[in-house]
């Protein structure tokens, strides 16, 4: 065994990654020829980053030429509980597990510049560290190091860790002896395509990520579309399920990185709660977490949704409130929501009193579509 390769082991280890690879780079004609075919399919949607950048990211080479190796790592955070639950709770809404407490960019990238400082010193090599905000592709790297393998649904899975995992990554001049690749072990089962809510895999290994409940309620920035809302049920930012079902993680563990852990007000906050938010509560409640990012107007957007799918009338007065707000697309999904909740007449009364004061055109659509 390479010495080296075991003492970055040890040393991952030492900082709580659960498991390190290396493979050497190299370009990929197959991988940049399916990224230019998922950005030329536009299911990249108003991502529009990936297209900017589609250059860089076909190759890690030609992000950084100098660079030789690469050290994937993974990080659990694997939650102690059952996810699918959540939604039977339609009070509460349900914050996909990864961002249930702290930003995991934070907690990965602190733990890879230690360990990057460290490999600097020992073999003099220059080192560039990476937590899924740079035009790289660290999925198929982590399947070229032998970390997991692209399951079906596109994420990685492991035979040790299931799907719950994060990947840091150092980029290295330094030569590093590679590790075995993964092999596909997904065989015929096809769990996490057939549980998808809005159906937003075309095929086996295929996203079109403008179907994808995490890029709804994270990414997208504008109003959701009417064929998706009941869909999302009680989602409010991002979805779990294609990950949830994976036969592989009976072999996952519950994250050890106290930072990981689900924060109890967090894992099933109630949607009468978070619908009193506004914009100082949200950064407050958020704060540390990667929800803040997407900001207050998006997030009730989400929020009101889950309202108008909870069959909740006890929310009926909050989301009135929020017909003032001073967001569009608050008040917009607030009008959505109060036609799913309220009788006809109770509906037609509201319609009446605060569509002709309205000033957006696209909250009068709403009220129009209503």
């Amino acid at each position: 065994m390479d010495e080296l390769g075991e003492l970055i082991r040890r040393r991952a280890e030492a900082e709580g990654f659960e498991q390190a690879r290396i493979t050497r780079l190299a370009d990929d004609p197959l991988q940049a020829m399916r990224l230019g075919a998922f950005i030329a399919e536009g299911r990249h949607g108003s991502m529009t980053w990936m297209a900017e950048t589609e250059q860089r990211r076909n190759s890690p080479l030609a992000m950084w030429p100098e660079a030789r190796s690469a050290i994937m790592m993974a990080q659990n955070y694997g939650p102690g509980f059952d996810p699918m639950t959540r939604l039977q709770d339609t009070r509460s809404g349900v914050i996909s597990v990864y961002a249930l407490n702290r930003d995991y960019h934070d907690i990965v990238k602190g733990k890879l510049k230690r360990m990057a400082q460290w490999l600097a010193h020992r073999t003099k090599a220059d080192v560039k560290v990476f937590v899924d905000t740079a035009p790289l592709m660290e999925k198929p790297l982590a399947q070229k190091a032998g970390l997991g393998w692209q399951g079906r649904h596109t994420n990685l899975v492991s035979r040790d860790l299931g799907s719950w995992f994060f990947i840091g990554t150092i980029l290295t001049t330094a030569e590093i002896a590679a590790d075995v690749p993964e092999d596909d072990h997904c065989g015929s089962c096809r769990a996490c395509l057939d549980i998808c809510p809005t159906k937003a895999f075309p095929a086996p290994y295929q996203l079109d990520a403008r179907r994808c409940i995490s890029y709804l309620t994270i990414e997208h920035k504008g109003h959701i579309a009417r064929e998706f809302r009941e869909s999302l049920g009680n989602r409010i930012y991002g979805c779990d399920d294609c990950l949830a079902v994976c036969p592989w993680n009976k072999f996952a563990s519950e994250a050890a990185e106290a930072k990981l852990k689900a924060r109890d007000d967090l894992r099933a906050p109630s949607l009468e709660m978070l619908l009193r938010l506004d914009d100082a509560a949200f950064r407050s409640l958020f704060t540390g977490s990667p929800v803040k990012r997407t900001g207050r107007e998006r997030f009730i957007r989400n929020v009101l949704i889950a309202a108008g799918n909870s069959g909740e009338m006890q929310l009926v007065p909050r989301i009135e409130l929020l017909l003032n707000d001073a967001s569009a697309l608050v008040r917009a999904m607030a009008v959505w929501a109060l036609w799913r909740l309220l009788p006809e007449p109770q509906f037609v009364e509201l319609r009446n009193r605060h569509k002709p004061t309205e000033p957006d055109a696209d909250v009068r659509a709403e009220w129009d579509f209503a």
